[in-house]
């Protein structure tokens, strides 16, 4: 049986940033979120680690990759509707 949970991107920035705060101690944290207190910890680092990705090159070479990708979907849908409508009116002239 496995107890573990699943916890969304958007709830462990939440008690992250309440981490960051300084307004609430970590073990008043873990009990608020019922959390280990060495979890919140543990995000809290990920976070500081990770977040000059945020402003950096990576990040935005990610979402230039992205919007490559979008645009070379776009680019085989409209290929495929172009395709279809021959085949459409091919079938019917033949009719």
């Amino acid at each position: 049986m496995n107890n573990r949970r699943k916890h969304s991107a958007e709830f462990k920035t939440r008690v992250v940033l309440d981490a960051l705060s300084g307004r609430f101690t970590i073990s008043d944290l873990a009990a608020k979120y019922e959390l280990h207190p060495v979890q919140i910890t543990k995000w809290k680092q990920k976070f500081i680690r990770d977040a000059p990705q945020v402003f950096g090159d990576e990040f935005k070479k990610k979402d230039e990759e992205k919007d490559r990708i979008i645009e070379d979907l776009y680019k085989k849908v409209g290929k495929a509707e172009m395709e279809l409508e021959w085949l459409k009116k091919k079938v019917d002239f033949d009719s």
